[in-house]
């Protein structure tokens, strides 16, 4: 029997969670929590083999959750449960410590399906999200000898905003204020460049735009 303890600041998804499991008879509900404290408010009392974290929570949210319980809790999984499918969220959230990241879209057998994986010592990641990644994958392979035109149709119009943004020498809050957008998304934009041409630092970055012709 494996023993859950669900974290989420909303009940309706904790509840919905709930009832898909409760019908899966080598899984067990033992604990809800709104956010990462009160997880650890009923640990001691209430034992947990996996955890079942959101990323977006008041008070504690899911990377300070995950990095806890590695040091507090470490033979305790983690699962993450998210509607945030960006790399961003899925990379900080597995260097947190998660084992898995399954969007909240997923259907019960998938569910299911990562918490025995990551039981079983495995990294897990949900089928929408290894899509996804895939088909970056192949669509940086199909422009990897493009030309500076050719990259421009890779990136998204807001992502050349930003790049020209961070080629001005601007912080992604002074970024954030110019564009009307938080720093959390401009976080999210930043890392999709960084991807998208495969540079390993914003300097590198900079200087490939530069040589591309994206940016003056």
């Amino acid at each position: 029997m494996i023993r859950i303890f669900l974290v989420d600041d909303h009940p309706v998804v904790r509840d919905g969670i709930q009832a898909l499991l409760v019908r899966e008879p080598a899984v067990r509900v033992v604990g809800t929590a709104s956010h990462g404290q009160e997880l650890f408010d009923q640990l001691p009392t209430t034992p947990a083999d996996l955890v079942l974290v959101d990323i977006n929570m008041p008070v504690m949210d899911g990377y300070a959750t995950a990095l806890r319980l590695r040091t507090d809790y470490p033979a305790v999984r983690v699962l993450a449960l998210s509607m945030l499918a960006e790399e961003l969220y899925i990379g900080r959230m597995l260097e947190a410590g998660a084992r898995g990241y399954v969007l909240k879209s997923a259907g019960r057998e998938e569910i299911v399906h990562g918490i025995r994986q990551v039981m079983a010592g495995k990294l897990f990641l949900c089928s929408e999200i290894g899509l996804g990644l895939l088909h970056k994958v192949l669509a940086w392979g199909g422009a990897s000898a493009a030309t500076g035109s050719r990259m421009t149709e890779l990136l998204s119009k807001r992502e050349m905003e930003v790049l020209q943004l961070i080629a001005e020498g601007l912080t992604n809050a002074e970024i954030a204020d110019h564009l009307f957008t938080s720093k959390r998304t401009v976080e999210t934009h930043r890392q999709n460049l960084l991807e998208k041409t495969h540079a390993r630092n914003t300097a590198a970055l900079v200087k490939l735009a530069l040589v591309d012709g994206l940016i003056k």
